[in-house]
């Protein structure tokens, strides 16, 4: 019976061409989230896995116990197994009995092994864990702990530790996350895919402190004329009310509407009713009129 290593030997002598060991089998190997020519042996359980991820998928997955359930301690994997002679051997990039190399990129901090370098991987020092997208198209924000595009490096607002939770939306840890993140304007972190769902729902704020994610002020103008076709009762004619605006934090006294209240301040209408009744809130009249 042939072994992996005869199978990749025999087709690429078939291919009468020789096949370099940091080649062989680059395309034979790896798994949903990662090409490479290795598997991890978990330091937690002992147990043989394709990467980090397929370990935490398997080890927290409904079927498991949920006191049992864990995430692999990835700085602490120090056993690989070659993906092409099955070889287990300490971490390294190639293996020491075939030679082949079992990730083009290889970070011997983060255990790291990924054949698809066309991610531009690179280790962050600060971060402490491995990043895509080139280091030089990238810098660390000391004080939101995490690298952010130079494109933002000006004039970013800096939360801090900005990446280190969950997403507001769906629950992921951020900060490891593999999906792509954007950064709103109040600073704070949020899956992207995550942002085009809350804005299928029409919501237009953030989740965490609620301000503004986009430029409101076209909905605030139609808000203005809803305002002056939608006359108040005489009851209600002279009552005034305390706002608090979501989107600059300043305080006002507004002549009271059932529709929504207007920030003196910034002209926002993301404002929230603080003192006096009945309580009112603009976002259930923004879902209404975005519609």
């Amino acid at each position: 019976m042939e072994t992996k290593a005869e199978v990749v030997s025999s087709s690429a002598e078939s291919s009468s061409k020789h096949v370099s060991p940091m080649e062989l089998g680059i395309e034979n190997f790896g798994c949903k989230h990662y090409r490479r020519r290795c598997k991890i042996r978990a330091p937690c359980c002992d147990e043989v896995f394709d990467c980090r991820h397929c370990h935490n998928d398997a080890k927290n997955s409904e079927e498991i116990n949920v006191k049992d359930r864990h995430d692999i301690p990835r700085h602490e994997i120090n056993k690989v197994i070659c993906s092409v002679c099955d070889t287990e051997q300490d971490v390294q990039q190639n293996c020491i009995n075939c030679g082949v190399c079992m990730g083009k990129y290889f970070c011997g901090t983060c255990k790291f092994f990924d054949d698809d370098v066309s991610k531009n991987q690179y280790h962050c020092d600060d971060c402490g864990i491995c990043r895509t997208g080139g280091k030089d198209n990238f810098f660390h924000c000391k004080k939101c702990g995490c690298c952010y595009s130079k494109i933002m490096e000006a004039g970013h607002r800096c939360v801090e530790r900005a990446m280190h939770h969950n997403c507001p939306v769906c629950f992921e840890y951020l900060f490891e996350t593999l999906r792509d993140i954007t950064v709103l304007p109040c600073g704070h972190t949020i899956h992207l895919e995550c942002v085009k769902e809350m804005e299928r729902h029409h919501r237009y704020s953030c989740p965490v402190c609620s301000k503004s994610i986009c430029d409101m002020s076209s909905l605030w103008k139609k808000l203005d004329q809803v305002i002056a076709s939608t006359p108040m009762p005489e009851t209600y004619k002279n009552k005034m009310v305390w706002i608090l605006c979501n989107d600059c934090g300043v305080n006002s006294q507004v002549q009271f509407h059932v529709v929504a209240h207007k920030c003196l301040s910034c002209n926002s209408y993301n404002t929230r009713q603080i003192q006096g009744s009945p309580a009112t809130s603009c976002s259930s009249r923004v879902t209404e009129m975005v519609r």
